[in-house]
């Protein structure tokens, strides 16, 4: 049986990017499925499959016709059905599902994954802590993208770090960056603890 990790956030967050990472670091030792949302493409799905040097029948593409988070929160059918698939196919030893890029409220059904982590990113602007939302303050790890852009849209990192601390109470969060590798490796050690 598979761990299924979803990963949410608004668009242009750095989701895919983050699951093209996770996948570099952890295919060596682990089997993997990926399963992308997007409205109405598999822009996502197909970036990966010609990015990742894996086997593209483990990337599935879900077109949810609509709102994004009703697919990974509502009527999770069309997921359930392409992890199934994976799951027939391949017997993954971890299935990412990402949803599309929405707002601050989304979160997944526990019926769809086992554990999810949200991603907002520091150009979004400081405040995004502070303005909570679901995602925010319930996902099982919040990932805060993109530090390195902070001194270029004036984000106060250690200011950011406070606010997001308050917020998340006792929850796990950590900040990263694409230009800092050690970063997504606290991400890869978070989901080697789920395991």
């Amino acid at each position: 049986m598979s761990i299924k990790i979803g990963i949410a956030g608004p668009v242009g967050s750095g989701k895919t990017s983050i699951i093209e990472q996770l996948t570099n670091v952890l295919k060596e030792n682990y089997t993997l499925g990926i399963v992308t949302n997007d409205i109405y493409t598999t822009e996502d799905a197909n970036y990966l499959k010609n990015h990742l040097d894996i086997d593209k029948e483990r990337i599935i593409g879900v077109e949810t016709g609509g709102c994004p988070h009703t697919a990974i929160r509502d009527d999770i059918s069309a997921n359930q059905k392409a992890i199934e698939e994976l799951e027939a196919a391949f017997d993954p030893d971890i299935i990412f599902v990402e949803s599309g890029g929405d707002n601050l409220s989304a979160t997944f059904s526990y019926e769809l994954i086992d554990y999810y982590l949200y991603v907002i990113d520091v150009a979004q602007g400081a405040d995004i802590p502070r303005k909570k939302g679901a995602g925010l303050l319930f996902s099982d790890l919040l990932v805060v993208n993109k530090t390195d852009l902070a001194p270029y849209v004036g984000v106060d990192l250690d200011l950011m770090q406070k606010d997001v601390k308050i917020n998340r109470k006792n929850k796990p969060y950590l900040f990263m960056s694409n230009k800092d590798p050690s970063t997504i490796l606290k991400t890869r050690e978070w989901i080697l603890s789920l395991l």
